[in-house]
């Protein structure tokens, strides 16, 4: 039963960084939006990974986080190199 209430919530916050993606006004509000959809996605998996007792999952989470880090790290270099005018 907690797990629905908890993969409710997980779907909710899903859905508010999704709005948040859509509707920012900002290129940096929408990176920060996308980041958060990462670490919710990665939550999402390792609760599968609990819910079905597979540490398969687990392995899939880490390699999910090093991609959604580098993602993050190549957007803000993007937008570093915007502020001062080199792109």
């Amino acid at each position: 039963m907690i797990d629905y209430i908890v993969f409710g919530l997980l779907g909710l916050g899903l859905l508010f960084t999704l709005i948040r993606f859509i509707k920012g006004p900002s290129l940096s509000d929408k990176v920060v939006s996308l980041d958060t959809f990462n670490m919710i996605v990665i939550g999402v998996i390792a609760l599968l990974a609990l819910v079905f007792n597979n540490s398969l999952y687990l392995d899939i989470v880490i390699i999910f986080a090093i991609l959604s880090f580098l993602e993050t790290i190549v957007f803000a270099r993007y937008l570093e190199g915007k502020k001062d005018g080199n792109r």
